[in-house]
């Protein structure tokens, strides 16, 4: 099939086919003609691609996942390198958690320092 149709089946533009492409994710068989040639799994790929993407995996993290769909097998992340992506991702979203807790609980304290403020009555600075 050529790119529009990949690209209207999977839900995507065809500029984000030629963007996986680009990424190594898809590599389409040439026509004589020189068109873009893409099989029946390529939509599945192209689908699976953009649900990684949508979990802020980045594209050369979908790579895994994509091997394993080519593999044969039915679901993208039933392969132990998906299953270490998936591992990755979640430890990744672990750390900011935990960053974005201490800055929270940083922010916090200065919203209460400064709601609790009040002035020094003779006009002096603190």
């Amino acid at each position: 099939m050529q790119i529009k149709e990949l690209a209207d089946r999977a839900g995507v533009t065809v500029k984000a086919v030629r963007y996986y492409e680009s990424r190594g994710l898809l590599t389409p068989r040439r026509s004589g003609n020189g068109y873009r040639d893409y099989a029946e799994v390529d939509v599945q790929v192209v689908r699976e691609i953009r649900a990684l993407l949508s979990l802020g995996l980045t594209a050369e993290e979908t790579l895994p996942f994509v091997d394993c769909l080519r593999a044969g097998n039915d679901r993208a992340d039933v392969c132990p390198a998906s299953l270490e992506a998936y591992r990755q991702r979640i430890a990744e979203i672990d750390r900011r958690v935990t960053e974005l807790t201490a800055l929270r609980g940083e922010l916090a304290g200065l919203l209460h320092e400064a709601e609790s403020y009040r002035p020094n009555p003779e006009g002096e600075k603190r």
